[in-house]
């Protein structure tokens, strides 16, 4: 399939301005580029980007700022490519409204293909009544699973967590962010309530629970589901 789209590109070093160039002008997107924080927001102004890649250290910006100030109307979704790399500057930057998170350096296989399911998710699939991802069919409605066409027995619970997992598709979201969407706010330091609900859904939804392949554990900082 042949990618299209602007990528907008906001980091202050030339090097990785030039490979991030040539890489994704080869997978087919068209790309714009700005060295400085003020630059990169007068640029997603315009309204042209199908996705942002934000770099955190700019010269004349902390890049969480600029995150928080570009998510006052920018929907569209914000990959943060960062040297740093603590759990703390990581979920900082999910919380407020990164769509994902890698740190420099970086494999460029790995970030075209968070391109690609950010721009995917991003393109109407939480709106979907129905979501497949291969053999495992979540009927959002109706709340009903299926795995190979057998029904799969969840409980309002484990269900309200699977959804959310699988609308955010390709998405890391942080323990707090899935404890208040699902249990409330009263809970978002309770993290063991995630922990044994997350163990259960891999048991009835994967194929080796052990070794997981749609639920993803982000060390320290949340889960991602991913189908590829």
């Amino acid at each position: 399939m042949v990618n299209s789209g602007n990528i907008l590109v906001i980091d202050d070093e030339v090097q990785i301005r030039r490979l991030l160039a040539i890489t994704l002008s080869a997978s087919g997107y068209k790309i714009s580029e700005a060295s400085t924080g003020k630059e990169g927001l007068a640029l997603a102004a315009t309204g042209q980007a199908v996705l942002i890649i934000l770099d955190l250290g700019l010269p004349d910006a902390d890049g969480l700022d600029i995150l928080k100030k570009l998510r006052e109307w920018y929907q569209k979704p914000i990959i943060i490519l960062s040297v740093r790399n603590s759990e703390e500057d990581i979920i900082k930057a999910l919380d407020n409204g990164a769509n994902d998170y890698l740190t420099k350096p970086f494999r460029t296989g790995e970030l075209l293909a968070r391109i690609r399911v950010s721009i995917r998710q991003s393109q109407g699939i939480a709106d979907k009544p129905v979501l497949e991802f291969g053999p495992l069919t979540i009927d959002i409605a109706n709340h009903i699973v299926r795995k190979h066409n057998e029904m799969i027995k969840l409980t309002s619970t484990e269900f309200s967590l699977l959804a959310l997992l699988a609308k955010n598709e390709g998405r890391v979201l942080t323990h707090q962010y899935i404890l208040k969407e699902v249990w409330g706010m009263g809970y978002i330091e309770q993290p063991q309530y995630l922990r044994v609900f997350i163990a259960q859904l891999r048991k009835k939804i994967e194929d080796t629970p052990t070794s997981p392949k749609l639920i993803n554990t982000e060390s320290g900082i949340g889960y991602r589901f991913s189908y590829e």
